[in-house]
């Protein structure tokens, strides 16, 4: 059975930083694309970075990060732990929402970092920047 958490959320001031932290179960997630997505009240949910496979899950392909926080976020993983984090820094009030963690499991003959493309989900965690 998967399960995946997250946590790490919280109030930040804007500017500040805040380590996210996703922990999977169920399955080794050394072969399996993973993502941060997140949403803010009232929009779509949106990819903020993803670690992408190739089409049947032999290979690390690409890291994609949203443009929104290229240079601010960084995705890491611990293979280990089966755990994935995301450090986000110098962050604004645009960043808050809820973050979710996503696990892409299937085969595929593309690969992108949008929701509809990843198969499990944690519930989220808050994240609110105030200005």
């Amino acid at each position: 059975q998967v399960h995946i958490v997250e946590s790490g959320g919280g109030l930040v001031q804007s500017g500040g930083s805040l380590t996210l932290s996703c922990t999977v179960s169920g399955f080794i997630l050394d072969y399996y694309g993973i993502g941060w997505f997140r949403q803010a009240p009232g929009k779509e949910r949106e990819g903020v970075v993803c670690i992408l496979f190739n089409e049947d899950n032999t290979d690390y392909a690409d890291t994609v990060y949203a443009d929104s926080v290229k240079g601010r976020f960084t995705i890491s993983r611990d293979n280990d732990k089966n755990t994935v984090y995301l450090q986000m820094n110098f962050l604004n009030a645009d960043d808050t929402g809820v973050y979710y963690c996503a696990v892409d499991y299937r085969t595929r003959p593309r690969r992108l970092c949008r929701p509809e493309m990843f198969d499990y989900w944690g519930q989220g965690t808050q994240v609110t920047v105030s200005s």
